[in-house]
């Protein structure tokens, strides 16, 4: 195919065609392929507009002529008016797109755009993120389906390599996706969090805290997935609600797991026939209790302190603790603790200074417990403690009990708190200098009410756990030191180096032997895929390196995102640019809201909701599509949740349509409850712009004509008044970020002023040019007001909808052929002073506001006397518009 399409030269006309053809079997890479291949001539705008508007016709060829004529690009043009530079939030290289990146990249695009058309340099740097987890489990699906292989059975080099040939194949594809809602991001640019220029800056920010000791390595509590053999971040952690007794699939049992429920079971007062009864949702971890704990003002257990009691399956002593943690009126009172298995625990076993006993290893097996429980599976240990407490006589009851179940969201395992020894970033300071940031007005977040949560977040900050027990992502700088010296015993220790041979060089400086008797041992975890996102605003730059790019666009401008992750990404860009760089990454934050579905609820696969946004651009049937990294149950659900809420297809909306709607939605502080029927009222509202210049452009050229002393009539100038009126909105909502403000004066606009009022008050004029020169000069001064509103109004609306003011704009006469831009991406953002000059506004408008409610009088008044007279309602309005034109 590539070879043919190389061979012919097409028909700028033909090449179009082939481009729709193309998109209605949404083969949106081989569209790519073609549109790459093709000329980077400017596409047909010669042949005939079209009867009616069409978004595969409109959207099939504009991307690629961007693209290929630089327009994207910071170097484009003569931009001496400020710089804007933004990078985008990586997505995932294993996704595909959601309508939550669609909202983030409509927003980031409508920004770029308008700061471009306003003159300045601008970026939008393209990239995206190795996903360590999401990539892994991927890869591992696909090995296991197609070759019966685990990675253990390949070994880690070798699965890196068939991870980095996935990549290859697939992981441009989230990359076409963007350029299919019309992303204008300078691809040039375009990073990998794994490429060797960003794993270098990944390095070095690791070694450099290692050496200042804000990293450092520690023995602590963790979110651990026994599936995936790894700790996972909160997240990766989804909260399941359980109302009471439960059953759950967990991976690698055949059999559900019982959850939701309640036990209460005794300990044996040691020397006493007292008992202290407990309770707990995980029996199991019962083989692991060290204490037990009251409050200090529990009067039922004061006579108990300094006792201990007896564990029934092991010849343990446990201590009788008071701790002001424990609830009283919960239960007995009396609390079992578990200080290696619980994070409330933990803390109790360090306060009381308490044994911490680990019962689980990696996968999940029951260790350092006696027989028979020693090896057991924890879910089939669950059972067979149950009935162990029972045979003892020490089982007391247990019942439905509503609880929150840790579920790790890429695996679907249980997450269990496990003590590892993990590597830990020191947030105390790096997270006060972030708080003062904004404090002291230096970062700004965007709505304000987000404050609270960034202000409680870093003000009670907690260290971070950066490593991960993965084979995929930034392997650890670290190395495992041993001392062959008889003379030094304490030859253990930890050391970074950029090489193995630095690491060498600085464990013999610091042990003070030769280093011939180092022996070192490279870690085998690999970093937080969140550590290297951390440092993504200055490492797509080449940091640590100084270069012109760096000087010039970072510290950046401006980083939209979603508010669900502003402390998991964007305090730690802020904490490590500070950290690392000395400045503030960005000078302004502005979150956006979540998107949900039309009902309300947060779009989950588990719900059978989540809409894909091609879908919505080209229209779907209700077939869900195939996707072998889906669970058979979550295709079961989404099939479903699509027959319920499109029971005839999504029908197709467009990229405009679809940007249109989500800016729309965009109201601060509020999440967006996303109907497709209203996007679908805006692909309407393009067929009502197309139907308006297709109008214009059937004229004659006369509309060009300069026309000396111009007189405007009253609706000339009272269209000319609201164009500035929508200007000047438009111009305010961009600065404060106001996109419900945007889009509701564009539309008022062509939909209401230019397209229901001026446009119908203008047609009995041109039909009537030609009776004398009077009523041919009118027409004149009309055809100029209809293209000065035409023309600002297309680039008004370009920034929200680039690919249909791009065709019509391009379909419009110039009046500086010669000298005005190629695209209407790169001409100037209207402006209220501009208007006024370009279509001679100088007028009063109060004289204006006066002539114009006598318009609207008359017109109600003639409305209401024909409907009373029973006449259709289109005669009644045709002949209104006549009779209340020419009083005016």
């Amino acid at each position: 195919i590539t070879q043919k399409i190389q061979l012919f030269c097409l028909a700028p006309s033909f090449q179009t065609v082939i481009l729709v053809v193309l998109s209605a079997f949404h083969l949106s890479e081989l569209q790519m392929l073609y549109s790459t291949l093709s000329s980077p001539l400017l596409p047909d705008v010669v042949s005939p507009l079209p009867d009616s508007y069409s978004p595969q016709y409109v959207e099939a060829a504009w991307y690629p002529w961007w693209e290929k004529q630089g327009f994207f690009k910071p170097e484009y043009g003569e931009n001496a008016k400020g710089i804007f530079m933004m990078c985008i939030p990586p997505p995932n290289v294993t996704g595909s797109l959601h309508l939550g990146h669609a909202l983030t990249n409509a927003i980031q695009d409508c920004l770029t755009r308008w700061h471009r058309m306003r003159g300045e340099t601008t970026l939008w740097n393209p990239g995206c993120d190795h996903a360590g987890i999401a990539t892994q489990v991927v890869v591992e699906k696909k090995l296991m389906r197609e070759k019966g292989m685990s990675r253990h059975d390949l070994g880690r080099e070798n699965f890196i390599q068939e991870v980095w040939k996935w990549k290859n194949e697939k992981g441009d594809r989230i990359y076409h996706q963007l350029k299919k809602l019309g992303s204008s991001l300078d691809w040039d640019r375009a990073c990998f969090t794994m490429d060797s220029k960003l794993s270098y800056a990944v390095q070095e920010a690791f070694i450099r805290m290692h050496d200042e000791g804000v990293i450092y390595r520690s023995k602590r509590l963790v979110n651990w997935s026994c599936t995936l053999n790894s700790a996972i971040s909160d997240i990766e952690v989804d909260k399941k609600e359980l109302a009471g007794r439960t059953l759950l699939p967990v991976p690698g049992y055949k059999e559900k797991i019982e959850f939701g429920v309640l036990v209460s079971f005794a300990y044996k007062v040691d020397g006493s026939d007292e008992e202290v009864i407990v309770a707990t949702t995980r029996i199991e971890t019962m083989l692991g209790d060290t204490a037990v704990a009251v409050h200090p003002a529990d009067a039922r257990y004061q006579h108990l302190k300094g006792k201990m009691v007896l564990h029934p399956f092991c010849d343990r002593k446990m201590p009788i603790v008071f701790d002001d943690f424990v609830d009283m009126s919960f239960g007995t009172g009396a609390v079992k603790i578990t200080p290696a298995h619980d994070h409330n625990d933990y803390e109790v076993g360090e306060r009381h200074n308490l044994a911490f006993i680990n019962i689980l290893d990696e996968n999940g097996l029951l260790i350092n417990v006696p027989p028979p429980f020693l090896g057991m599976k924890r879910f089939e240990a669950r059972k067979a403690v149950l009935q162990a407490l029972k045979d003892r006589g020490q089982f007391k009851e247990i019942k439905d009990n509503p609880m929150v179940v840790p579920v790790c969201s890429r695996s679907k395992d249980i997450v269990e708190p496990l003590l590892k020894p993990q590597w830990y970033v020191d947030c105390r300071d790096m997270g006060k200098e972030a708080a003062d940031a904004v404090r002291e007005g230096r970062l700004k977040i965007i709505p304000d009410h987000h404050l609270k949560t960034w202000f409680n977040w870093l003000d009670n900050i907690k260290d971070w756990c950066i490593s991960r027990q993965l084979w995929w992502g930034h392997r650890i700088p670290a190395y495992f030191i041993t001392v062959n010296d008889p003379s030094d015993m304490d030859g253990h220790y930890w050391v970074s180096g950029r090489s193995e041979e630095e690491a060498r060089e600085k464990a013999a400086k610091r042990f003070n032997v030769s280093a011939d008797k180092i022996t070192l041992r490279q870690d085998e975890d690999v970093l937080d895929t969140w550590f290297s996102s951390g440092i993504f605003p200055f490492s797509i730059f080449g940091w640590p390196n100084e270069n012109e790019d760096l000087q010039v666009f970072y510290p950046g401008t401006l980083l939209e995102t979603g508010h669900d992750i502003l402390f998991f990404w964007v305090a730690r860009m802020v904490m490590m640019g500070l950290k690392l760089t000395g400045k503030l990454p960005f000078k302004e934050v502005y979150l956006h809201a979540v998107v949900r579905d039309a009902h309300g609820r947060k779009m989950s696969k588990s719900l059978g909701n989540v809409i894909d946004p091609l879908d919505v651009i080209t229209g779907i049937s209700l077939e869900v599509k195939p996707n072998h990294n889906l669970d058979p149950v979550e295709v079961e659900r989404a099939k479903q949740g699509q027959k319920s809420d499109y029971p005839n297809g999504i029908p197709e909306c467009g990229t405009d349509a679809l940007r249109f709607a989500l800016c729309a939605y965009t109201s601060q502080g509020r999440d967006i409850n996303l109907d497709v029927n209203r996007i679908l009222g805006y692909r309407h509202f393009c067929n009502k712009l197309w139907n308006a210049v297709k109008f214009n452009i059937n004229k004659d050229r006369s509309m060009l004509i300069d026309i000396p002393r111009v007189t405007y009539s009253v609706s000339d100038r009272w269209i000319l008044s609201r164009l500035s009126a929508a200007v000047t909105l438009c111009d305010a909502g961009f600065k404060a970020y106001d996109f419900p403000t945007i889009t509701t004066a564009i539309y008022n606009f062509w939909l209401y002023e230019l397209c229901d009022i001026y446009l119908e008050s203008v047609k009995p004029v041109f039909s009537k040019a030609e009776e004398d020169s009077t009523s041919q000069r009118q027409a004149l001064v009309c055809r100029q007001t209809l293209y000065t509103c035409l023309e600002v109004g297309l680039r008004l609306l370009s920034p929200l909808m680039p690919f249909v003011t791009e065709e019509l704009y391009q379909r419009l006469p110039r009046r500086k052929p010669q000298s005005d831009p190629p695209s209407i991406c790169v001409t100037s953002y209207p402006t209220t002073e501009e208007v006024r000059k370009g279509g001679g506004l100088v007028l009063n408008l109060t004289d204006a506001q006066i002539a114009l409610k006598s318009f609207f009088l008359w017109r109600v008044l003639f409305c209401v006397f024909l409907e009373l007279h029973f006449l259709p309602c289109d005669f009644s309005y045709f002949i209104c518009f006549h009779v209340s034109h020419r009083i005016c």
